[in-house]
């Protein structure tokens, strides 16, 4: 956008792209120019001169084409959020498009590149074709070959799809349809995001090709690739039931596949669509709007999208967050709410287990020497290694040493696993003592637990098999 120095006009800036200068000035660029000199439609835009940068400025050398300012594009004006089109506002729009598509065929001039983004409108209603960088004059006979790379895909007509290189205006007018359709429906209605794709979008909406609805298709290059493996039925008035009668009736007229039944730019103006009630509306009439355009609108949603993609990765962090490990290697004890496999107390080690004597007893290792001789290590008194009989709070008798004497209490699992008010003495893996109790132990006696005199330990206190079974200890 620029604006004229001496009239004050807000003027359009394409800039010429010198891609190449070694080649000269760009013949894409000089074929648009030249088309452009010769149309002068009010549904054309207008081409206002040519202009190059001078030599001081910082853009010096470039090449620009200025055009009249256009406040929106048809894509940057339906993507505003809360605003649709009405009935008569969408024919207002189309009675437009195809009237300068009209004069444009009449001239003789492809325009290979109809979309939302190049129908621009301005604030008083008026709709302009733009962006001819990929026009071509064409002849009407067909007997130029073109290329069949043009058109915005989801807008490319199926016979470019397919490698035909001989066509004529019926490639804009299906282009047109994809857009009649678009603004009825509220969304492209053929977004695909490869040829193959699109072709098959194609063929699921307006049915498999074959030499009786479309004679000669079997000759175009990339039938045979292309070809459905399973025939598919024509479906536009199934899946655009919803639309006017009449609109559903011109648009099965645009979507044909057999661009020789393709109706033209002409016969669609003569319409029954366009000449019922509601009845199209004066351009001047249509509500004015703050400028929009394509650019705009796509930055505006690759923003929403940035912004949401931020928003779902720190919901995911948030859920994947452990506890914090304190400086102990214990992990920190989590809120009373959590649960299932990753709840940290569930996959914590076993606690350490602690060196020296403890007042829980523990299956290791003599401590001191075997078979009786030495000094004891442990004081004077019940050396029973470390069991309580009287812990259950019950029973009575004189305490030595920190532990009871007195008859171990019922728990409720089988007998008292120990003998009577006196313990018997004998050698055990821990000492002089073990105050085990009377009989054989239930385990080897040979090995790192030492020679100990048998000893037994009566009813196992844990109750369900023995603790040779539960421990795995070898008999």
């Amino acid at each position: 956008m620029a604006k004229e120095i001496q009239t004050g006009e807000i003027v359009a800036l394409k800039k010429i792209r010198m891609d190449n200068e070694k080649e000269g000035f760009p013949i894409t660029a000089i074929r648009e120019i030249k088309i452009l000199k010769k149309l002068h439609h009010e549904n054309v835009i207008k081409l206002k001169e040519i202009v190059t940068s001078p030599d001081g400025n910082k853009y010096r050398g470039s090449t620009y084409m200025v055009f009249e300012y256009m406040d929106h594009d048809l894509t940057g004006l339906a993507d505003r959020p809360g605003l649709r089109f009405t009935v008569p506002q969408i024919k207002c729009y189309m009675r437009q498009l195809l009237t300068g598509l009209h004069y444009c065929h009449v001239n003789q001039v492809l325009h290979r590149d109809i979309k939302g983004s190049n129908l621009l409108i301005d604030n008083e209603g008026n709709l302009k074709l733009a962006d001819f960088g990929l026009a071509r004059s064409f002849s009407h006979d067909h007997t130029n070959t073109l290329t069949n790379r043009v058109i915005t895909l989801w807008y490319r007509p199926p016979e470019l799809l397919l490698g035909a290189t001989k066509y004529g205006p019926a490639v804009d007018m299906w282009s047109v349809g994809c857009i009649f359709a678009e603004l009825l429906n509220g969304k492209p209605i053929l977004p695909g995001k490869s040829e193959p794709e699109q072709l098959h979008k194609i063929f699921e909406l307006c049915g498999s090709p074959d030499e009786i609805i479309w004679p000669g298709v079997s000759k175009l290059p990339a039938y045979n690739n292309f070809k459905p493996a399973r025939p598919m039925k024509r479906r536009v008035r199934e899946v655009f039931r919803h639309f006017d009668r009449n609109a559903l009736e011109l648009l099965e007229k645009m979507l044909m596949l057999d661009p020789t039944q393709r109706i033209s730019a002409k016969d669609a103006l003569d319409a029954e669509y366009f000449w019922t009630d509601p009845l199209p509306c004066d351009p001047k009439s249509l509500p004015k709007y703050e400028s929009s355009h394509e650019y705009q609108t796509k930055k505006r949603r690759q923003q929403q999208q940035r912004q949401h993609d931020e928003a779902s990765k720190r919901q995911k962090l948030q859920h994947n967050r452990l506890p914090p490990i304190q400086h102990n290697g214990q992990p920190h004890h989590p809120p009373a709410h959590w649960s299932g496999p990753n709840h940290p107390m569930n996959n914590a080690p076993p606690p350490p287990v602690p060196a020296g004597p403890s007042s829980h007893h523990h299956y290791g290792k003599p401590r001191g020497p075997t078979g009786g001789t030495g000094p004891n290590r442990y004081t004077s008194g019940n050396q029973s290694g470390g069991y309580n009989p009287n812990r259950g709070g019950g029973g009575s008798g004189s305490q030595v040493g920190g532990y009871s004497n007195g008859s171990y209490p019922p728990q409720g699992r089988g007998p008292p696993p120990y003998g009577g008010s006196s313990m018997q003495q004998a050698n055990g893996p821990r000492g002089p003592s073990s105050g085990y109790g009377v009989g054989p132990p239930n385990y080897s006696q040979s090995g790192q637990y030492g020679n100990s005199a048998p000893g037994g330990r009566g009813p196992n206190p844990i109750g369900g098999g023995s603790r040779n079974q539960q421990y795995g200890w070898q008999q």
